[in-house]
Parts: C-alpha cells; structure tokens; sequence
C-alpha cells in the first residue's frame, strides 16, 4: 500500500478474510490498528473476540468502538494502516442503534474516501446464501450488499476468500 489506499476482503463466516486482512495491514509496514467493531452478546461472541485479539501482537493498537468508525478513520494519520473488522457487524449495530442506515453509510464511506491512512476493511459477503424467510434479515442482507458494493467501489483492492483462499476481484493486496 502506497499513500492512502483502501482495500476490502469479502468472505464468508470463517472463511479466512481476517487473517487475510490482518496479513495486509502488517505488510503495509504502517503502524497498526485494528478497529474493531463487534460487541460480545454471548459467551460464543466473547470466545471469537478473544481467539482475534490473540493473534495480535504489541506492534497493534486496538480501538473498539461499534458505531463511530468513520470518526476514528477521520481521527488517524498517514504512517497508520488500519484494519477495520468488521462492516458487517458495524452495520448491525448501527441498525441495533436505530440509527439512519443511509446517514451513517454516508458517513463511512466519506471518511474511507478522505482517510490520512491505509484501511483493510473486512465484510461478509451475505449474498451467497439462500433468501431467508425474515423481514429483518432479508432487509440486513440488502444493506449489507448495497454497502459492500459502496465500498468496493471506492477501494483499489477488493479480494473474496473462499476456504482461506483469496481471489483478487480488483487490485492487489501486499503480502
């Protein structure tokens, strides 16, 4: 990653896209941080956030915060690469939050496009599966294509991973 790029890895649950992410970050040879998204509802949640800080060393610096992403980007340097884990849950809390999904979207992807930094952001590709049968998950699974597809757009390396492996869709990751 050269100046300020943005990158985004797609998969599914499990698939691989964090190691992946967590890989470009580090080899970007920027300071980095992981801005991490998720909140820990339930035992099973906690375990997997914990498994994700374990893998991190002392060069990361982690900042938690499940709503207000786009002012931590607007709030880091160059010299810094964050890794932003993940939209999928940040989406979710922002609709949790009973915030304005198309307010906050904007929000987000001005920050992504204005960043003073390098950002790998993570997502899950919901659109893979069948239709669920609910209104709310149907609904999740829209904004979370139509977000997916915002960013994409705007990043200069989007990869899918599929069983660990990734597949450039655009660009090209370091590492």
């Amino acid at each position: 990653m050269q100046g300020t790029d943005l990158s985004l890895i797609l998969g599914g649950a499990a698939s691989g896209k964090s190691g992946l992410a967590e890989k470009a970050v580090l080899a970007s040879g920027r300071q980095p941080v992981y801005l991490a998204t998720a909140r820990a509802g339930d035992d099973e949640m906690q375990e997997k956030i914990d498994r994700h800080r374990a893998r991190r060393d002392s060069r990361w610096m982690t900042i938690e915060e499940p709503l207000e992403a786009a002012q931590v980007i607007e709030s880091q340097a160059g010299g810094r690469a964050v890794l932003l884990e993940c939209l999928t849950f940040w989406l979710f809390n922002q609709l949790e939050a009973g915030r304005s999904v198309s307010q906050e979207q904007a929000r987000l992807t001005n920050a992504l496009q204005s960043a003073r930094c390098d950002i790998v952001a993570v997502s899950n590709e919901t659109g893979l599966g069948i239709v669920p049968p609910g209104e709310f998950s149907r609904r999740f699974g829209t904004l979370q294509g139509e977000l997916n597809q915002r960013v994409a757009g705007l990043a200069g390396n989007v990869a899918l991973v599929v069983a660990g492996l990734p597949m450039m869709l655009k660009g090209r990751l370091p590492g």
